[in-house]
């Protein structure tokens, strides 16, 4: 009987865990991000003094409410530089303002490369992170899922008188890190499969199956 009463509060403590440590992930990842954010946030109530918006008298940490105030602030500066992108003055605006940083020695290089992966991603190029593929990596015999970036023929793969494509390849669970390939594209196979569950595919460790079938594209 104890080891039936035993085995019985074991499987109950199993089950709860499976229901409660997915909701507390969720929710520690939650306020991890806002807790960044936050510290980036936080800068733009630099006009208010510290006694008003910080605890202890000005010397502690920013309570949650004032933070709260100026995440929302953010939030509208962005929405209002992007109607103003949206305007003959304000895309001059931010024609100078880029002007301005790419003249900066070091900084440069970090806001343009930045840029340029932001509009890899954000436009409307359908060959950027667009199709799912499936590549042989990190050795033969072995596939990993990856996203072709580009297909366009210029510099090294130009030089090798065959067709290659660019794929990135992501690191699991964090997929914002990872490898980029290049490799010939008879050798890869494309994906019935949506960049979306791609991801989710790669974050979840292989536990989420697509809901389509993988199969291969000429």
């Amino acid at each position: 009987m104890k080891r039936g009463f035993w085995a019985r509060q074991r499987g109950n403590f199993f089950a709860g865990l499976a229901v409660v440590l997915p909701a507390t992930i969720s929710i520690g990842a939650v306020i991890w991000i806002f807790g960044t954010v936050a510290s980036f946030t936080d800068t733009l109530l630099f006009f208010l003094p510290r006694e008003l918006t910080h605890q202890d008298h000005g010397a502690g940490p920013m309570d949650w409410y004032w933070s709260t105030i100026a995440f929302l602030v953010a939030i509208c500066l962005i929405c209002a530089v992007g109607v103003s992108a949206r305007h003959y003055f304000g895309r001059r605006m931010i024609e100078w303002v880029d002007a301005a940083l790419l003249q900066v020695p070091f900084l440069n290089k970090l806001y343009g490369a930045t840029k340029q992966i932001n509009e890899a991603l954000t436009s409307g190029n359908r060959n950027a992170f667009k199709t799912v593929v499936l590549v042989e990596f990190p050795h033969p015999g072995t596939y990993a899922l990856g996203f072709i970036t580009s297909e366009e023929q210029v510099g090294a793969p130009a030089r090798l008188n065959q067709k290659l494509v660019c794929v990135f390849v992501p690191t699991t669970p964090n997929p914002t890190s990872g490898f980029l390939l290049l490799i010939p594209e008879n050798k890869v196979t494309r994906l019935e499969m949506s960049v979306a569950e791609g991801i989710k595919y790669i974050i979840s460790l292989g536990s989420i199956t697509p809901e389509s079938t993988p199969a291969k594209l000429k």
